[in-house]
């Protein structure tokens, strides 16, 4: 299905948002067509991936959102797109699947950093899963040199690797050419650069300001600011929050605030709006200013990111927590 028809989808289905929400785990976006792969290839039928990548080549965001969730349906099953690039040795979509899903499977097997000292093996396990992908995406960004989606997910390789600081700016700056708007790219860059990844507190504000200071009003990359105080009160934070007024001091609230204000989502939403609405809306949340939380969380439609209500617990958990204190239907 073609980007034209897949926006004609996205207007129909416009009117089912006004509804009342049901919960929708691990899809933080809207659109159907996606919804549908995701389906797909969690039964098995990853063809249905591969035509969705494919008609993604002309737009770096939609192909960022795209391969991420097509690989976190596809984990476990990264033998099956290596039978595909059996069939297919040139095709750079299923370089770049095979290459994030191996990503995405890395992750989901990563020890506790608290208890790596007895497990070894696992931590092992996950090492070699992760350098694993490093192949089949260099191999993905030779076959299209233009696409900056495998040196983005190549981002979030050297932050599980702990690569040195060196080849993370380089990866980056690879990103960064091709295109300098990459939201799902800039969310990989404030981690990096976050207090709890060894980075520093003012370069991960630093950049997350620089961002927001440089976009469009359509442009999401406001809500880096809400995401760059989750990863500081993660690490500065730990074991001291017990409420609202612990999470954000007036100041800080007041910068979120303010990047909420310098956002719209425009006639045409971007397609990581929804994730947008969730980072400011739980910050929202979390500083008692229940008003904006709820405009924010009422636009996610039911639908959690894993960032950031996974830095106060279970993901689903926490949001349905949020919604109902703050008397928002979700069913």
């Amino acid at each position: 299905m073609g980007v034209m028809e897949l926006d004609r989808v996205r207007h129909r289905s416009s009117g089912a948002r006004s509804r009342t929400a049901r919960l929708v785990r691990g899809r933080p976006w809207w659109d159907p067509i996606l919804d549908r792969a995701v389906e797909a290839v969690r039964d098995r039928y990853l063809r249905a991936g591969v035509a969705l990548l494919a008609d993604s080549r002309a737009d770096p965001e939609v192909r960022s959102l795209r391969v991420e969730a097509l690989s976190k349906a596809a984990v476990g099953l990264s033998q099956g797109i290596e039978a595909l690039l059996a069939e297919d040795p040139r095709n750079p979509d299923l370089w770049l699947w095979l290459g994030r899903t191996r990503v995405e499977e890395a992750w989901k097997i990563r020890p506790d950093a608290r208890a790596r000292s007895v497990q070894a093996s696992g931590f092992t396990a996950y090492t070699k899963r992760m350098r694993s992908a490093h192949e089949p995406l260099l191999r993905a960004a030779e076959l299209f040199p233009a696409d900056p989606v495998p040196w983005e997910s190549m981002m979030w390789m050297a932050l599980g690797l702990g690569m040195d600081r060196e080849n993370k700016d380089a990866l980056w700056e690879q990103v960064y050419r091709r295109c300098p708007t990459l939201f799902g790219a800039h969310v990989a860059r404030v981690v990096t650069l976050s207090p709890q990844w060894g980075g520093m507190k003012e370069e991960m504000f630093d950049f997350a300001r620089v961002a927001m200071s440089t976009a469009s009003q359509e442009d999401p990359r406001a809500a880096l600011i809400p995401l760059a105080y989750f990863e500081y009160f993660v690490q500065e934070r730990s074991g001291i929050i017990r409420g609202a007024s612990s999470w954000f001091s007036a100041d800080e609230i007041r910068e979120v605030q303010n990047a909420a204000r310098g956002w719209f989502e425009g006639h045409r939403p971007h397609p990581r709006t929804i994730q947008a609405h969730n980072f400011f809306g739980a910050a929202f949340y979390l500083a008692d200013a229940r008003r904006p939380a709820r405009q924010h969380l009422i636009r996610t439609y039911g639908r959690p990111s894993g960032r950031p209500w996974s830095y106060l617990g279970d993901e689903t958990d926490q949001y349905i927590k949020a919604c109902r204190n703050l008397n928002l239907d979700i069913t």
